[in-house]
């Protein structure tokens, strides 16, 4: 079974059916055989920008986590490890939030599925 970390805006644009999602991150996303995670640091990230107005959804953060619980989508948190890896990483990324979920993808040798280019800087596996 292939495993995946979904960057915060898949997570969301999954959620949205967008059309901006890649075919191929579609057909990873809707195939059955796809263990996918997400990082809660994405939730603080969605939660923060809600707060700030920075961005407006359709749904609340329940039922984003409802929807997580639904598909499969298994939630990790932010563990020592992750934090150990962020701490060594290169800065060619500034968001925090995408750093830790970075971090995550690569202590987990998990590949991750973005369309954001500093993310794809880094030595892990992308998918887009």
């Amino acid at each position: 079974m292939q495993q995946y970390l979904l960057d915060t805006h898949t997570l969301l644009w999954m959620q949205d059916d967008n059309k901006n999602l890649s075919p191929l991150a579609k057909k990873i996303l809707s195939d059955g055989n796809s263990q996918l995670y997400v990082s809660i640091a994405s939730f603080w990230e969605v939660t923060i920008k809600l707060s700030l107005r920075k961005l407006e959804l359709e749904y609340t953060i329940d039922e984003l986590f409802t929807a997580c619980e639904i598909t499969n989508i298994v939630i990790l948190p932010i563990e020592i490890a992750f934090l150990k890896e962020l701490h060594s990483l290169p800065f060619f990324h500034k968001d925090p939030f995408d750093r830790i979920i970075a971090a995550t993808a690569l202590s987990l040798d998990l590949s991750i599925i973005t369309i954001d280019e500093y993310i794809k800087r880094y030595n892990l596996k992308t998918i887009w």
